[in-house]
C-alpha cells in the first residue's frame, strides 16, 4: 500500500502526453503498416529496451529510448545515431501513445519536420495482429 502524496503537480504526464498529440501529426496502425517499408521513413521505438525484449518490435524499426532521444537525435553530441537526420520522416511508438507524441513533439523542436507517431502504440498494432519480431535480450556485461 502507497500513502497519497502530499503534492500537486502543475502539470500530469498524461495531459502532456495528450498536448503533445494535439500538436503533432498522428497516424493509425492502418497507415504505418502502409509506410512502414518507404525507404525515408524510419519506424522508432522509443519504448525501453526490455518492453521491446518481453513484448517485441515492430520489425524493421529503430531503437532510440525515450531516454536518449534527444541526444542520439543531435550530431552535436557523442552518443549521435546516424539514423537520425532530418531528411527522413519518422514515425515513433511506444506502448500505449504517450512517449511517442512526447517524443515526436520533441523531434519537431529540434528540427525535424516530417514527424508522426502512431496512435494507440506497439498496443494497437498487436490488437490490429500486424507482423511482431522477437527482440533478443542482449548481454550488456560482456
Amino acid at each position: 500500500m502507497t500513502d497519497e502524496p502530499d503534492f500537486e503537480l502543475a502539470e500530469h504526464a498524461w495531459a502532456l502526453a495528450e498536448a503533445a498529440d494535439a500538436e503533432v501529426e498522428s497516424v493509425t496502425v492502418d497507415q504505418l503498416a502502409a509506410e512502414r517499408d518507404d525507404p525515408d521513413t524510419v519506424v522508432l521505438d522509443v519504448r525501453d529496451v526490455r518492453e521491446r525484449w518481453i513484448e517485441g518490435a515492430i520489425p524493421g524499426d529503430r531503437h532510440a529510448p525515450r531516454g536518449m532521444v534527444e541526444f542520439w537525435a543531435d550530431p552535436d553530441t557523442d552518443y549521435y545515431k546516424d539514423f537520425f537526420h532530418p531528411d527522413r520522416r519518422y514515425v515513433c511508438y511506444c506502448n500505449e501513445g504517450g512517449r511517442s507524441a512526447l517524443v515526436a513533439k520533441r523531434l519537431r523542436e529540434m528540427g525535424f519536420e516530417d514527424v508522426a507517431h502512431l496512435s494507440g502504440g506497439f498496443t494497437a498494432w498487436q490488437a490490429a495482429d500486424e507482423e511482431t519480431v522477437a527482440v533478443e535480450q542482449r548481454d550488456y556485461g560482456d
